[in-house]
């Protein structure tokens, strides 16, 4: 029996916080490509919508961290706080400053679309636009943090590499990519902006998700290469994906269901237009069952490498 200390709170913390990350830093990068708002104003209402999913996720995510760190068994209720006390060059130290830094911007940024009447060039432009430069890179340093955090534990050898950092910051784009498109399947009503620039964005964002999950492929295997080809303790805490008890969960609820058939769907919908400058148009249902398998991979990622890397390990430095 393998003893667990991190659970179900510090896993959702890695799956909200780093798909809200990727929310705000794809909202930020819809909005700043528009020319801030200003050409399209499809544009506007993609990037309105990551701007209201980003704080929500990332403060309900740090709300499973602080309820893991807090020992409210003990009434330690405010525990987390010392990750403040010191200022020093530690991955949480540097994660803790840079998720609290992105939680109040993100709120700000937020607030610049929370009216109702929020449209390009209203009062808020201004404040808006300079939010969103300073979202973009927020967002990058609390989806790479998540891994980095993990990757810095040397007596944990299944979570000791420097690709583990990398492959959750692409999994939160993708999965930032996929609550926006999820949100716009199940709540936009096409009414309020034409048909045509409603599919050319999603389309934006369909292909987007697409290369982003082929990046990820490319990530997975140089992850799994790396501990192959490392010997000692990695190699060995790698087995327990490779063919171990961890391997039917990898390597079918987060390969298979998280990856590959998201990734093949979306090819059936996006190559038309990419390759034949066909009309874009996908089913809302099929839109929805897309989003819903890679969040459910995002999921089984942080799921897997949260358990794996318990039951690999300590072992001595």
């Amino acid at each position: 029996m393998h003893e667990l200390n991190w659970g179900l709170p510090v896993i959702l913390y890695l799956f909200l916080g780093g798909m809200g990350a990727g929310a705000g830093a794809v909202s930020a990068s819809i909005f700043l490509r528009s020319g801030g708002g200003d050409l399209a104003g499809s544009n506007f209402r993609f990037a309105r919508w990551g701007a209201l999913l980003a704080p929500v996720l990332v403060i309900l995510g740090t709300g499973m961290i602080v309820l893991e760190l807090g020992s409210f068994q003990t009434g330690h209720y405010f525990r987390f706080i010392n990750l403040f006390r010191t200022i020093n060059l530690s991955p949480m130290s540097i994660g803790s400053w840079v998720l609290a830094l992105f939680i109040l911007v993100s709120l700000a940024y937020a607030y610049t679309f929370l009216r109702p009447d929020a449209a390009p060039g209203d009062a808020l432009q201004t404040l808006r636009k300079k939010l969103a430069w300073a979202m973009v890179p927020l967002g990058l340093a609390v989806a790479l943090y998540t891994g980095v955090l993990l990757g810095a534990m040397p007596a944990r050898p299944f979570w000791n590499s420097p690709i583990l950092a990398m492959l959750f910051m692409v999994s939160a784009l993708s999965t930032g990519v996929a609550a926006i498109l999820l949100v716009r399947a199940l709540f936009a009503h096409r009414g309020i902006i034409s048909p045509e620039n409603f599919e050319r964005h999603s389309y934006m964002l369909s292909s987007s998700d697409m290369l982003l999950i082929g990046l990820e492929v490319v990530v997975i295997f140089l992850f799994l290469m790396f501990g192959h080809l490392t010997v000692g303790n990695v190699k060995t805490a790698m087995s327990v994906i490779l063919g171990g008890e961890m391997s039917a969960l990898f390597w079918f609820g987060f390969v298979l269901l998280g990856l590959v058939l998201p990734g093949l769907i979306e090819m059936k919908y996006v190559l038309p237009t990419l390759l034949y400058q066909r009309p874009f148009a996908i089913p809302r249902r099929m839109e929805v069952a897309i989003c819903v398998l890679v969040l459910v991979g995002g999921f089984m990622l942080r799921y897997v490498v949260v358990i794996a890397g318990q039951m690999t390990g300590p072992v001595g430095i």
